[in-house]
């Protein structure tokens, strides 16, 4: 049975010598994977241009219950990137943040709520002109409200370490490591809470950037289950210096 679905594509394998097997996370089903056959060949229907890092796509697609690898009738970019694809820093940030999304996100079930989050930051973060060196840690902290393991940015006077294992604030030094000073956990809270549109207005410098990004990894590896370590961020901390 054919299904109109919006696509985020997440991962890309060789298959065979002219195909691949692309894993996307849709609207209607959640995370799936989708046998593209022949999309190396010159004339291929499908482009393999099209299957990159976080490429929004409309997709006309078989779907069967409880099959591991689906296929694909029909696909298109929706919207076509105007400066992603060309813009070193972006594409280096889309990298980052799809490396993490693919750490991330396990469902086979749909979750229209995290599938449109995603979709239109990504989105946004293609038509906005100036690039924001605070959007990916935006992104990854408002990513937890989705994710299931958001912090709790409510704190009393008294209270001026946040814990990030217990996801809280506190008025007594954790015993571990996992944790932020006052300071650090406000610019935390803060790019949480802001919009995406109002994140130019929070100022942070490269060194308490990186610091928080580091913070932000250590955040998703405590609360997810087979994390892992992220590598892509060293090369976009390096271009962003």
């Amino acid at each position: 049975m054919l299904h109109k679905v919006r696509g985020i594509v997440l991962k890309t394998t060789n298959y065979s010598e002219s195909s691949v097997v692309v894993q996307v996370l849709t609207d209607k089903f959640g995370m799936q994977s989708y046998l593209i056959n022949g999309v190396k060949k010159p004339k291929a229907k499908i482009k393999m241009n099209m299957l990159q890092s976080l490429h929004l796509l409309d997709m006309v697609v078989y779907h069967k219950a409880n099959t591991n690898i689906q296929r694909i009738s029909e696909v298109r970019q929706t919207p076509v990137f105007k400066s992603i694809p060309y813009d070193m820093i972006k594409t280096s940030i889309v990298i980052f943040l799809n490396e993490v999304l693919y750490k991330s996100i396990r469902q086979q079930s749909a979750d229209e709520s995290l599938f449109d989050y995603i979709f239109n930051s990504i989105a946004w973060f293609d038509e906005v002109e100036e690039i924001n060196p605070n959007f990916h840690l935006s992104f990854l902290l408002k990513l937890t409200r989705f994710l299931g393991f958001s912090p709790n940015e409510k704190r009393r006077t008294d209270q001026v370490y946040f814990d990030l294992q217990e996801g809280a604030f506190t008025s007594r030094l954790p015993i571990h490591s996992n944790y932020l000073q006052l300071d650090d956990a406000l610019g935390f809270i803060l790019l949480f809470d802001s919009p995406l549109e109002k994140i130019s207005e929070i100022k942070l410098s490269n060194t308490q950037r990186r610091f928080l990004l580091d913070k932000i990894l250590v955040f998703y590896t405590l609360h997810t289950a087979s994390f892992g370590v992220v590598q892509s961020h060293k090369i976009l901390e390096t271009l962003l210096s």
